[in-house]
Parts: structure tokens; C-alpha cells; sequence
């Protein structure tokens, strides 16, 4: 790439830069982004050959850079380690925004690189560099049907507006980034607090006209920079053949395809595939064209169907599987939950934490705590597959982090449980919609544990299918239907409103009309599900699980924390060893006191409080005579401090009640007896 072009836009309250082809001119396109102090880059190359795989192999790859905020990392290598899950979710946000804009025959392996050069916080790196991915793609020789433009959208005190300060956003009650392009809605990723549907579709219709100054930027620098486009690749369809495998297979895959579950079905529709191979291609030379005929014919025939009326599995487009499920049948775990939806089945758990437990995460904007953890499981054995089981993956995070979303708003506030909150949802078997099922697993799993929830999160997936004039929404869909149709959306939420939301598709854009539609449609589905979910637990358990920690808190004064601590930690260490109890302490002077036997907490605690307590006017203490002269009696209200009882001769050691009445010119306590 040798062109080089600059232009500019105002986003918000920003005036944002886009120069191409200034650095990494070797690739096929870059892009720098300049946002006040911030400096954004994004790169796109693309192999000059096509590979021989059966698929489109893009990848994205966002890392951060600690450099751009003047820190060296924190790895003992002092390197940027493994991608973080924020890393991650950023990479699968540029991915989702422009996968659906390839050509269904581009095998050329195509790969996007971003990351930041300089950064500061009121950058929108993850909606900046999306559109700069765009604009690199859009500039290049890719074959490539963009461009398409990335949007904040936050609602802020009843109003919903884009492009956001970070001061807005951090209050803002829902947020949402929103990838379009001038046919519609191309991808949605975020979440609020029980926002209602119709503000939803407000912020997505805001975002769609926010959006047009970028994809006129986008226009202006392609046509500045005029590199031309490699030559559009054609899809090699053999029009005989598939004439023959329509011929002999569509009847008979029709009948296969009204079998109602997952394997059997499968079955079926592999010994007809293997009949069809037998039939057209008994010398095993033509095996990968057939085959290819084969699928295409069986997505035609169960998009015909769906739009007909004839779901896969018999439902109604609105119709919901069926549900059953158990809470509490883990004896041993704080909360659990069995979800299940169909042939789609997950296994959460939820284990209560102290403080110190917490994920410290090194980020951009510095170290920070996650006291909520969702952890999602794919094993290969949910889908009947044997593979290697490694950590998890791309789609694992993306699921887990969705599911997460949804049931962060409902928590309890710190001050009402301050406890790290670990949710680990395995999926036990799959035919779609897994990370929904994590969402009302998890939801569950927490009313078991006895977390007090406001109200219970449930999930749904809907798709559509388009064939012509004709749209079909879908209710809960299968695998196979999000394999062959045209939206898979996502979302999460409560009686009140939606706390999660995800749309990806493959048409390109989902009209305005169509998303409208399917958000009230998910409303229902929603609803449906909460009530099954609500036979099986409603409310939240009264009590913790006996194995579960208790917890109470302790207030001091900030300049006593050291009193607590000691030297080295020892009077912290030794207390805990002494009560069989977990203590912290904040630098605001909240102790957290943790044990699963309560009267250890409660021995802990009047230590605390006798240690570290001051003692305050006018209030009643119980003190203990550590001294006795002949004007008086001295007392030990909390450790290195006193008062003087004058004209009372008690014994040493004594336990007197006496009441703060002052201090006197000389700084010292002045007490009374109280109650003889």
C-alpha cells in the first residue's frame, strides 16, 4: 500500500483523525487513529494466494500495549503476556463487526492486528478502533463490502446519547457499542440496568444516525487513497450436479429433517449423505463437491421449511423448549443449579469468597479487583465430541463474559454482601443457546447460595431467517438454526428490562423494523422462561449455605488500621489464628470478618472492636482497671486508651461500665461510673 490520506470527524465532544498508510506500508492497509492525547493503530494484511480451507480464515488480534500509558508490565518477563479476557473481547468486537462483509468465496487468509500507541481514558479504544478497521479494510485491496461504523450509545438520565465522555458513560444506565452501516444493524454488544425494550431500540436507532459522518469519512479516504480491489472471487458451483443431488436427496432429507432430536436426526441425515456419495460418486473422486452440494441443499431445505412454517423440532416461531431444572442438589457447594432447556443443559455452581479472593486484572487504566467471576465451560463431551480439553477459548470467554453481563445489575451491594462471588457454569450438553442457559443457571445457582437478588435473570436467543420478502423470527433457536440462518441474538434480562444484549449477523445489516420485532418477541420468551425457572426456585434462600462464610463488619477509624495490622502483620495473623477466622481491612477502616462459625466471627469482632475501637462522648463502655491509686481508679476502654475514674477504688483487673463524658486540658479522657 503507497496511498496516503487524512480526514477527520467530530464524535461527540471530540474531534477525531484518521491518517492512512502513514506507517506499516508494506501491509494491505493501516490506519492511525489520533483522539486528544490518545493514539490508536490498526492494520490489516492479506495473503496474496487463497488456502485450500473450506472456510474464510480471518483472525483478529487486539493487544494491549503498556507503553502507551508509560508502565512496564507486570509479568515476570515484563513482557505482554497471554491475551486477557478484555484483550480478547475486544478482538471478537472488531471480528463480529466485519466477518459478514467478506465474500462467501474469499479463502485468502486475511488477518487484522490493533493495538495502542499512546492512551488515555476518554478514547473510546474499543468503538475507535472497530471503525478503524473498517477504514483499513475499506482502503485496501481486500475484497471487502464495506464500510461499516462503530457507536457508543449510553442512556443518561432518561437520555440517550452517543459518543459519550467517560464521566457520562461510567453513570450512564445502559451501554451499548453498535456497529451499522447504511442498511442497517450489523452487530450489538452491551448491557444496562433493567432497561425497558422501547429505550433499547431508541439507543440502536440513535446509533444508526450517529454513524453516517464515519461512513462518509470512510467514502472520502477511498476514494482519496484509489487502490484498486483484487478481483472478486466467484463460488465454484457445479449447477449439474447439484441439480442430481436435489433430485435425490430432497425428499427423503424433508422426511430426515422432521426428526425431533439432535443425534437421531443427525444420524439420519448422515446415511443419506453417505447414499447420496454411494450414488454420484462411487469412485470417491468428486467426494468433496458432493459433499458441498449435500450441505447446501439441506440449509435451503430447513430455510424453505422455516419459513413455511415447519421449524426444526416441530415449535411455533415463538415457541420455547421445555424447561426443568434443580436448585440446591449439590449438598456440599454454597449455591447450584441444574438448567435445562431442550437438549441444552448446564451445570453452575456459586462459591461465596472474602474480599481477597478477588481477580486482580492488569489494565490500561490500571490494576483493578473483579469481585464477580463467571466462568463458562464447553467440554467437547456436551455435543457427544472427544477433543483436547485446554483452557478456554475465544468463544468461551465471549459466552462467559455475555452471561455475566446479565447477572451483574441484580447483585446485592457490597455493603449487604461483600463477598467475591464465583460462578462456574459447565455446559453439560448443547443444541444451542448455551450461553443463555449459563445466564439462568447462574441466577439460580445465586438465589440458592442465598444471595439476595432483587429479582431472578433469565436468557433467550433469537434468529431469523430471510428468504425473499419473507422474515421469520425465532424464539430459542437450535444449533442447526443458527448454523443456517440469517441473526443470532441474544438476550438477557428480568421482569422489568433487558440487562444484556449481543446481535450478530450474516445478511450484512437487520433492519430497524425486524430488530423491533424480535427485542418484543425476546421480551415474551424471556418471560416464559422466568416463570419455569420460578418452579424450581423464586426467591432467595433465607439463609446462607452452612458451608457457605459468614461475614460481619467492623468500622474503625482510619488511624487505627495500623493498631489492627501490628508490625509485619502480626496482630492480624494472630487474630485470625486465634478465632479461626479471615480478617481485612480496607484503607478506609472497613473489617471484614469471614469463618463458617459464627461465634468465631463474633469473638473476632469483639476483639476488633476492644483493640481498635474510640471511644465517643456521651456513649457507655465496658473497661478494665489496670491501675489503682489513691485519687482513683484508671480504666482500659480500647487498646492505649484510658480514662480516670477520680474518687473510686476498685480492683485491678475489675470490669467497671462508665460513660465518656470529656476530655480535659491536658487531652485525657474524663469518665464516669455508670450503674453503681
Amino acid at each position: 500500500m503507497s496511498a496516503q490520506a487524512t480526514d477527520q470527524v467530530r464524535l461527540g465532544e471530540q474531534t477525531v483523525s484518521f491518517e492512512v498508510g502513514a506507517i506499516a506500508r508494506q501491509a494491505s492497509g493501516s490506519v492511525l487513529v489520533q483522539a486528544d492525547d490518545a493514539t490508536l493503530f490498526c492494520v490489516v494484511t492479506a495473503a496474496s494466494k487463497p488456502s485450500s480451507l473450506p472456510f474464510m480464515p480471518l483472525t483478529v488480534e487486539y493487544r494491549h500495549k503498556f507503553a502507551a500509558v508509560g508502565k512496564i508490565p507486570g509479568s515476570y518477563q515484563r513482557r505482554e503476556a497471554r491475551a486477557s479476557d478484555e484483550e480478547v473481547l475486544t478482538s471478537r468486537l472488531i471480528d463480529r463487526s466485519i466477518r459478514p462483509f467478506f465474500p462467501d468465496a474469499w479463502r485468502c487468509e486475511t488477518q487484522v492486528v490493533a493495538h495502542p500507541l499512546s492512551y488515555e481514558p476518554e478514547a473510546d479504544f474499543q468503538v475507535l478502533l472497530i471503525n478503524a478497521a473498517s477504514l483499513a479494510l475499506t482502503v485496501s485491496d481486500v475484497v471487502w463490502d464495506g464500510p461499516v461504523a462503530a457507536v457508543r450509545v449510553v442512556r443518561h438520565e432518561g437520555e440517550v446519547v452517543a459518543f459519550p465522555r467517560a464521566a457520562v458513560r461510567a453513570a450512564a444506565d445502559l451501554d451499548l457499542i453498535v456497529t451499522v452501516n447504511r442498511a442497517g444493524i450489523v452487530m450489538v454488544e452491551g448491557g444496562g440496568n433493567e432497561v425497558p425494550e422501547a429505550d433499547v431500540l431508541r439507543a440502536l436507532v440513535l446509533a444508526q444516525e450517529a454513524a453516517l459522518p464515519l461512513l462518509d469519512l470512510q467514502d472520502r479516504l477511498r476514494e482519496a487513497c484509489g487502490v484498486p480491489k483484487r478481483e472478486r472471487p466467484q463460488e465454484e458451483r457445479d449447477a449439474e450436479l447439484a441439480a442430481r443431488v436435489a433430485e435425490l436427496a430432497t425428499e427423503r432429507l424433508d422426511a430426515a429433517l422432521d426428526v425431533v432430536e439432535k443425534h437421531p436426526r443427525y444420524e439420519a441425515l448422515s446415511a443419506l449423505r453417505a447414499e447420496v456419495l454411494a450414488e454420484l460418486d462411487p469412485e470417491g473422486e468428486r467426494g468433496d463437491a458432493v459433499g458441498e452440494a449435500f450441505e447446501a441443499l439441506k440449509k435451503h431445505v430447513i430455510r424453505t421449511r422455516t419459513v413455511s412454517g415447519r421449524r426444526l423440532g416441530g415449535r411455533r416461531p415463538d415457541e420455547v423448549r421445555e424447561i426443568s431444572g434443580r436448585a440446591g442438589w449439590l449438598k456440599r457447594c454454597h449455591g447450584s443449579s441444574l438448567f435445562t432447556r431442550g437438549e441444552t443443559q448446564a451445570v453452575v455452581t456459586c462459591t461465596l469468597g472474602a474480599t481477597r479472593d478477588a481477580q486482580r486484572l492488569e489494565t490500561l487504566e490500571g490494576d483493578v479487583e473483579d469481585t464477580f467471576l463467571l466462568h463458562y465451560n464447553f467440554p467437547p463431551y456436551s455435543v457427544g465430541e472427544c477433543r483436547p480439553m485446554r483452557g478456554p477459548g475465544r468463544r468461551e470467554v465471549g459466552h462467559g463474559h455475555l452471561a455475566r453481563r446479565a447477572l451483574l445489575p441484580l447483585l446485592p451491594p457490597a455493603s449487604e454482601s461483600p463477598y467475591t462471588i464465583r460462578l462456574e457454569s459447565t455446559i453439560t450438553e448443547s443444541n444451542g443457546s448455551s450461553s443463555m442457559a449459563t445466564i439462568c443457571g447462574g441466577s439460580l445457582a445465586m438465589l440458592d447460595a442465598g444471595l439476595q437478588l432483587p429479582r431472578p435473570v433469565a436468557g433467550i436467543a433469537m434468529g431469523m431467517v430471510q428468504e425473499g420478502d419473507e422474515v421469520v423470527v425465532l424464539s430459542d433457536i437450535l444449533g442447526d438454526e443458527d448454523h443456517v440462518g440469517d441473526m443470532d441474538f441474544k438476550v438477557g434480562g428480568t421482569e422489568l428490562g433487558v440487562t444484556a444484549i449481543q446481535l450478530d449477523n450474516k445478511l450484512g445489516a437487520v433492519p430497524r423494523e425486524v430488530m423491533e420485532r424480535a427485542l418484543e418477541q425476546a421480551r415474551l420468551g424471556r418471560l416464559h422462561i422466568l416463570g419455569e425457572m420460578a418452579k424450581v426456585l423464586a426467591a432467595p434462600r433465607e439463609a446462607l449455605s452452612a458451608h457457605a462464610p459468614k461475614v460481619a463488619t467492623v468500622q474503625i477509624e482510619p488511624q487505627r488500621i495500623g493498631i489492627l495490622i501490628g508490625p509485619g502483620g502480626k496482630n492480624i495473623q494472630g487474630l485470625q489464628e486465634e478465632t479461626g477466622t479471615r480478617v481485612e481491612v480496607d484503607d478506609s477502616g472497613l473489617v471484614k470478618i469471614f469463618s463458617t462459625d459464627a461465634a468465631a466471627i463474633e469473638v473476632a469482632r469483639q476483639r476488633v472492636i476492644d483493640r481498635c475501637g474510640i471511644p465517643r462522648l456521651g456513649e457507655d463502655y465496658e473497661g478494665r482497671v489496670t491501675g489503682v491509686k489513691h485519687f482513683g481508679s484508671f480504666v482500659r476502654l480500647f487498646e492505649g486508651i484510658e480514662g480516670l475514674l477520680p474518687g473510686v477504688q476498685l480492683g485491678q483487673g475489675d470490669t467497671v461500665r462508665v460513660r465518656v463524658t470529656g476530655v480535659n486540658e491536658e487531652g485525657k479522657l474524663q469518665i464516669q461510673r455508670v450503674g453503681g
